[in-house]
């Protein structure tokens, strides 16, 4: 993950685990209290990202293609990742950008 050498290492992992489908192991990444935003809906908590995981996120196969990461400052860093997969368009670009609290996220909102 080369891309990802200016990212914590929390960060990292969740692209690790998202690749090797360990829903558990992404869960656990993110503070009780956190807030997922994927397409357009928030997650807010546990439950509800645990939910997504199992739900929206897995909803199709794919294969992330890291393209590039940055450092926003406060927290916060960008991933930028190409998606693969049988969804519908079968190719999409998006951002992932994480809040970071200590060793673990608080907050996630993945766009284009």
């Amino acid at each position: 993950m080369l891309m990802l050498e200016n990212v914590p290492e929390t960060v990292r992992r969740y692209f690790e685990l998202d690749g090797e489908g360990d829903d558990d192991g992404i869960v656990m990444l993110f503070v009780d209290d956190a807030t997922v935003v994927d397409e357009g809906e928030a997650r807010d908590g546990s439950d509800a990202i645990r939910g997504w995981r199992t739900g929206a996120a897995s909803a199709y196969v794919y294969t992330t293609t890291i393209t590039g990461s940055e450092v926003l400052g406060g927290g916060k860093y960008r991933v930028n990742a190409r998606l693969d997969g049988n969804f519908p368009g079968g190719t999409v670009d998006l951002n992932y950008d994480f809040t970071v609290a200590g060793d673990r996220i608080r907050r996630l909102e993945i766009a284009p």
